[in-house]
């Protein structure tokens, strides 16, 4: 073979695989195209509530372009979203679950550190009931993110909701939250997460967590000394020891702390008389507290309680205005 018969061989056996390439990337390119036309679609269909619709979409998108994530997880949420956790057993219904997690794990695959998408997978297995794989999630996040506050705040509501059945996963939960404290100790938010969820504890099972809610309540209130909100929730922290612990307090324990829940409803209606719950809750001191420990003086402390319900009355009439108001301004 002559040289320039086989320089022309090689240029045509290059210009041959060069355009099978340039075929392919046009593919490629055209796949990719219609695989963003579809994603566009779906994105709106899921934004409107529509989805099994956007079911649809989806699984062309991932036919388009079978590598793109965000498909793969959106998919996932949609057979999320019309999966109903109590009628978990129904044929139909499970079959929904096992495609959001099929949807779900293959994005993780995908990208595992992906933190969205780790937090769909185990927001799914939560909703299974699948403590040990949603944990497992949970976790993750907070190893890809340790210096991140709401991470922690994220397990410590997973295992909050399992708290009351299970004593360890009680344990857990406060430790996530004493972390998100740590992690920025001047954050107020943290002590209010913390107070929060004792006081949602069940009160048969922990009678302590109303005192528990109030150590961190008055930690906040180091670093908010003038928060209405904070004298507020105080005061509805105490006014609720008495009130469902009634058959376990002595009335000398009820009268203390139905002062201090007088006391700091009182400190926060000074700070800020806008606030209509404040002058409830103080109506409720009078009518389930006081009245209850002194009946020789209930005609007056009724009277208290009626002055206070109009207070409130008042109060919430002029929110009500302002949010009418503030509505109008805003068309």
């Amino acid at each position: 073979m002559s040289r320039i018969r086989t320089s022309r061989l090689f240029i045509g056996i290059f210009g041959l695989t060069m355009a099978l390439s340039f075929i392919a990337c046009e593919k490629l390119n055209i796949s990719n195209l219609r695989a963003n036309y579809y994603f566009n679609k779906a994105n709106q269909l899921f934004k409107e509530g529509k989805y099994s619709k956007a079911i649809i979409e989806y699984d062309k998108v991932v036919q388009a372009n079978p590598n793109l994530k965000e498909a793969y997880r959106y998919i996932g949420e949609s057979y999320k979203k019309i999966y109903v956790p109590s009628k978990k057993d129904t044929p139909e219904n499970m079959e929904r679950a096992e495609k959001a997690l099929v949807a779900l794990k293959k994005a993780y695959e995908i990208d595992p550190d992906n933190k969205n998408i780790i937090y769909s997978l185990g927001d799914m297995y939560d909703l299974l009931r699948d403590e040990v794989n949603a944990e497992k999630m949970f976790l993750r996040i907070i190893e890809l993110e340790p210096g991140n506050m709401n991470n922690y705040y994220i397990a410590a509501e997973f295992y909050q909701r399992y708290a009351s059945e299970n004593k360890d996963l009680k344990k857990k939960a406060e430790h996530m939250y004493l972390r998100r404290i740590e992690t920025d100790p001047d954050n107020v938010q943290g002590y209010a997460y913390m107070a929060n969820y004792y006081d949602k504890l069940p009160p048969a099972e922990f009678k302590g967590k109303f005192d528990d809610a109030l150590a961190y309540l008055q930690k906040r209130l180091v670093l908010e000394p003038n928060s209405a909100e904070v004298y507020y929730t105080i005061g509805v922290n105490r006014f609720q020891k008495v009130y469902q612990l009634q058959n376990f307090l002595s009335d000398n324990e009820k009268m203390a702390v139905g002062k201090e829940a007088e006391d700091n409803l009182l400190k926060a209606i000074a700070l800020d008389p806008s606030f209509p719950d404040s002058f409830a809750y103080m109506r409720m001191v009078y009518v389930n507290i006081h009245s209850k420990i002194y009946p020789e003086k209930e005609s007056r402390y009724m009277a208290e309680a009626d002055r206070y319900g109009e207070k409130f009355q008042e109060a919430r009439k002029r929110v009500l205005e302002r949010m009418k108001l503030e509505k109008e301004l805003k068309k």
